[in-house]
């Protein structure tokens, strides 16, 4: 299957990027598409926010299991990771800095989300994942540096989420806070794989 990603296939809705005070990069999840993100956006005060939804080819950002080794992964989560990285800095461009950017996913966006700016951390508006964590076989520490800079981070998540383990998500709130991001894990008791209101709640709160 092929596995690469075109920044071609990117939904952009909201408020017009020439007139925006900001941007929402929106990652969906395995199967999902960008409307699914754009929809979710719509539970939050986004006036004056741009709205940027990339779209995975065949609906799938990676192949296998974000716990999976990286190499099995490839080539599609560098494609993926690419694109985020190439539509982040689009943005920052248009906007003139990285401060009034969102990052936001659910479940595989939700991972990707994380990963990306853990990749390439800087002073984002917020980073926001919904059911996620970082990749891979296990956390290697080394792969990350440099800072979020005080960067509001939500992670929310089940702490019997089938596809997420917990150890994951908190492991992966422990990385990004040494990274300088200010964390917020929220985790949900018999929760299932979806989103809440509260977790929305709180990423309304951090935009504010």
């Amino acid at each position: 299957m092929n596995h690469e990603h075109h920044a071609s296939h990117t939904v952009i809705t909201g408020t017009p990027l020439a007139s925006a005070k900001g941007a929402m990069v929106l990652l969906h999840g395995r199967g999902g598409s960008p409307q699914d993100l754009i929809s979710l956006a719509g539970h939050l005060d986004t006036d004056g926010v741009a709205l940027v939804a990339p779209s995975a080819t065949a609906r799938t950002w990676y192949p296998q299991s974000f716990l999976a080794p990286e190499a099995q992964n490839q080539p599609g989560l560098d494609s993926a990771l690419a694109l985020v990285h190439q539509t982040l800095e689009e943005l920052e461009q248009s906007l003139g800095g990285s401060e009034t950017i969102y990052l936001m996913g659910f479940s595989q966006g939700a991972c990707l989300t994380l990963e990306a700016a853990a990749r390439r951390p800087k002073r984002y508006g917020g980073v926001f994942a919904l059911s996620g964590g970082l990749i891979g076989l296990g956390v290697n520490h080394r792969t990350y540096s440099g800072s979020l800079d005080n960067t509001p981070v939500f992670l929310g998540c089940s702490d019997i989420d089938p596809h997420i383990p917990l150890d994951r998500v908190q492991e992966s709130t422990q990385v990004l806070e040494q990274l300088g991001g200010y964390v917020k894990e929220v985790i949900y008791p018999g929760f299932g794989h979806t989103v809440n209101q509260d977790e929305l709640d709180h990423i309304q709160r951090m935009m504010a």
